[in-house]
């Protein structure tokens, strides 16, 4: 790959650009310089609980077993968060370290590097976490986790320190704007009622993939929010609501995640399946398949909960909320 297609630069031009990534090379040197081969397959494992898919079974833990609104609110957060990061790449279309020095790689991405979606997703992950539970031990923790997530990147070799910082900030300014906003929003959402709020998540499934070539991360926020406004709606499901009078024991709330995991699954694989076979249209298919496993968690697995007596509906009265 020819360095000077990736950076808009030649080798010979000292411009900022250039001296920043050769800066960021020397960085990524420098860290390597303690690389074992044991320390090498931890950093892999830790950057990959670090992704997207590393966050999904805790969001679906805590929407189906947890506290069902607030596995919503993270959930549609990573969704949007993911969405604008890889939108962010796309347009700035900046290399990754391996492709200027092939030496530092170890590991290969097929995205661009700025701004890193692991340090970003890790802020937006772990931040909200730790203000809705409110301790110490955790706040400590998700900051210790951030950081260690951006470290792991720099030691493989898959990003810049720029990256990396650039990933924290959009984090930084994606949390900045959604607390700022969030009253507002539940508000206008609450006072429009079903109709106004499944309409609305459509017009921003509908926005994201507009601006998208990529249909899973819109057909799946178009799922999930119609999913979970249906449920409340229908058929209302509390996390943690008395069943016959009991709180959720460990087998109850074993069952509901094991059900819903094998439920995702056999709907993405079944899709999947079908796609497989060619029968045309594989972008609106690809759409589908995500609407899909996104409606089930939000709605299909509340609702076989209900049925199977491993859930209850909510005690707080609010069908609409």
């Amino acid at each position: 790959m020819n360095q000077g297609h990736i950076l808009g630069i030649t080798t010979a031009d000292a411009s900022p650009l250039y001296e920043v990534y050769q800066w960021g090379l020397k960085v990524i040197k420098a860290i390597q310089t303690i690389e074992n081969p044991l320390l090498t397959v931890i950093m892999q494992i830790l950057t990959q609980g670090g992704s997207l898919y590393g966050y999904i079974p805790v969001i679906l833990f805590m929407l189906w077993c947890v506290d069902e609104k607030q596995g919503l609110r993270l959930g549609m957060l990573i969704l949007v968060s993911t969405w604008v990061n890889g939108t962010c790449k796309t347009l700035l279309k900046q290399p990754r370290p391996y492709s200027l020095d092939p030496s530092v790689g170890r590991g290969f991405e097929p995205t661009y590097g700025i701004p890193s979606g692991h340090a970003q997703m890790a802020l937006t992950f772990w931040i909200p976490l730790a203000l809705w539970i409110g301790k110490t031990l955790l706040w400590i923790g998700a900051i210790l986790i951030t950081l260690v997530i951006g470290f792991t990147r720099l030691y493989l070799g898959l990003h810049f320190p720029t990256d990396i910082l650039g990933g924290w900030l959009l984090g930084g300014i994606i949390l900045g704007v959604y607390y700022l906003t969030q009253g507002v929003m539940e508000k206008v959402l609450a006072v429009g009622g079903t109709r106004f709020r499944m309409i609305s998540v459509a017009l921003v499934a509908l926005g994201m993939n507009a601006l998208s070539k990529d249909p899973r991360l819109g057909g799946l926020f178009l799922g999930f929010g119609t999913g979970y406004t249906l449920m409340r709606c229908r058929f209302p499901f509390s996390a943690q609501a008395p069943i016959r009078g009991k709180k959720p024991g460990l087998f109850v709330l074993g069952a509901r995640y094991v059900l819903g995991i094998v439920g995702a699954v056999l709907i993405y694989q079944g899709i999947a399946t079908a796609l497989s076979l060619g029968l045309g249209l594989y972008e609106l298919g690809r759409f589908l398949q995500y609407g899909a496993v996104g409606f089930w968690v939000s709605a299909g697995a509340p609702w076989l909960f209900l049925r199977l007596r491993l859930g209850a509906g909510s005690p707080s009265g609010e069908p609409g909320s």
